[in-house]
């Protein structure tokens, strides 16, 4: 299997993960993958009434033995500067696109997730508000 493949599978993966994972902490999903040329949201979801567009990355963790080593990959770090610039600018797109949504407040979370392959577990960071 090309890198390219397992990369959008674990991406897919995580994906799920942080869809459950909002969903249980009382989010309801609206949109996954919504797409316009120049970015994609992987997640809308509402709480209380506001719109929050989450970018998810999720990274597998770097062991040493049964140890997972200090230096393990953050994988929220590969949201720079312009992948923000192009959440907001979709996110804007997409609130004034929609009667729906218009003059709702919104906001943009990162969902980052560390897969640890040996011990099959998931550590997930939620920031709210980047």
């Amino acid at each position: 299997m090309e890198k390219t493949d397992e990369r959008k599978k674990l991406g897919y993966f995580g994906e799920n993960l942080a869809a459950r994972y909002l969903e249980s902490r009382g989010y309801k999903i609206l949109f996954r993958n919504y797409q316009k040329p120049w970015g994609e949201i992987d997640i809308i979801a509402e709480k209380e009434g506001i719109i929050v567009f989450c970018e998810v990355k999720t990274s597998n963790s770097i062991t040493n033995g049964n140890k997972e080593s200090d230096d393990a990959f953050n994988p929220e770090v590969r949201v720079n500067p312009k992948k923000m610039s192009h959440i907001v600018r979709t996110a804007d797109i997409f609130m004034n696109g929609s009667k729906q949504y218009q003059g709702k407040e919104w906001r943009v979370d990162i969902v980052s997730i560390l897969l640890n392959k040996l011990d099959k577990k998931a550590s997930i960071k939620h920031f709210k508000n980047v």
